[in-house]
């Protein structure tokens, strides 16, 4: 009989899945295993100590000054904490990874066993409909249940990775799963399922889910006659790979830049990622995946400064560095 692991768990085994994390991806090392015990016990002390404070914290707004920027642009961006980013895209709105909780992690009656936010939440009502939603896998970071269920809405279709569409709340108009190498064309835009280096079990019972990137990407004509394409390319979560090689031009990459120590088999260190954004064919750079929630040893604000450090008198290609910043390329 399936496990159903999507709605809540006994104590013993909701701390054992979140301390002990025996669904660690290959290269798991002593190291990655001592940072993990040493880290997660005291998130769930705090979850025991801190579980009011999480409930009634509420999330800010986004600006209509943001939003009016984003939406005069053919194609914007702004940061909205973690690996979240909404993208103006073809008069589209498209979010990636929608994660607006103050705690993530598994739920226990009213509790969330996980990790605290150490940053600013949007609230999901101020948010215009996504057309689209991308999530690239089922790691608590990047698939929240309770963002999702704010988002629900008929006129939203979600894609997700292979073995992930059970985890998705109930409410939305479509939700597809799409594997490696697969394109989906959703009104207009043309999503490619690209497989980045990284793994995507939720839980210690479901190691058969998938884990994506995407490329998404529409077709336009230049004013001078020739073809032009708008191109993001969404890599989710991934140590460093070749798998992005050779696909640019890209207008905007968006990569996670931080949780690498000691979980560089998982996630790419800052410079690789400015290796892996420089292969890609990309414009400009968009990092994620840092100073939101502490996975890992480095210091919050060592990746963005290994980035900027790396990227030298390229410095002005990285966006999107601070919460809520927009970029647009008009």
């Amino acid at each position: 009989m399936k496990r159903d692991t999507s709605g809540p768990l006994g104590a013993h085994a909701a701390a054992r899945a979140i301390v002990t994390q025996p669904i660690a991806p290959p290269g798991y090392t002593p190291a990655a295993a001592k940072s993990s015990a040493r880290r997660y016990p005291k998130n769930l002390l705090h979850t025991l100590t801190h579980a009011r404070e999480a409930r009634a914290a509420e999330g800010v707004p986004i600006g209509p000054a943001a939003l009016e920027r984003l939406s005069g642009a053919p194609l914007g961006a702004t940061w909205l904490g973690h690996a979240t980013v909404l993208l103006r895209m073809d008069g589209r709105w498209v979010l990636t990874d929608p994660v607006f909780s103050h705690r993530i992690g598994l739920k226990l009656g009213p509790l969330t066993l996980g990790v605290s936010r150490h940053s600013a939440a949007v609230d999901p009502r101020s948010l215009p409909r996504p057309d689209m939603i991308l999530l690239s896998h089922a790691h608590f970071d990047h698939l929240d249940r309770p963002s999702l269920r704010a988002l629900a809405d008929k006129g939203t279709r979600v894609l997700t990775a292979r073995h992930t569409k059970g985890l998705v709340p109930r409410g939305f108009g479509d939700v597809r799963e799409v594997d490696w190498g697969q394109d989906i064309d959703m009104d207009g835009l043309r999503v490619r399922a690209l497989r980045p280096n990284h793994w995507g079990a939720r839980t210690i019972w479901d190691k058969h889910r998938g884990y994506n990137a995407y490329l998404i990407e529409r077709a336009g004509e230049r004013k001078e006659g020739g073809r032009d394409t708008q191109r993001v390319l969404y890599a989710g979560d991934t140590a460093k790979s070749d798998v992005f090689k050779g696909m640019g031009p890209v207008d905007l990459s968006i990569f996670g830049i931080g949780a690498y120590d000691p979980w560089i088999h998982a996630h790419a260190s800052p410079e690789e990622v400015w290796e892996m954004h420089a292969h890609a064919g990309g414009e400009h750079l968009l990092p994620v995946h840092h100073s939101t929630f502490e996975l890992s040893d480095e210091p919050m604000d060592e990746p963005m400064r290994r980035l900027l450090a790396i990227a030298a008198d390229q410095h002005h290609r990285v966006v999107g560095r601070a919460f809520g910043d927009v970029w647009t390329n008009s």
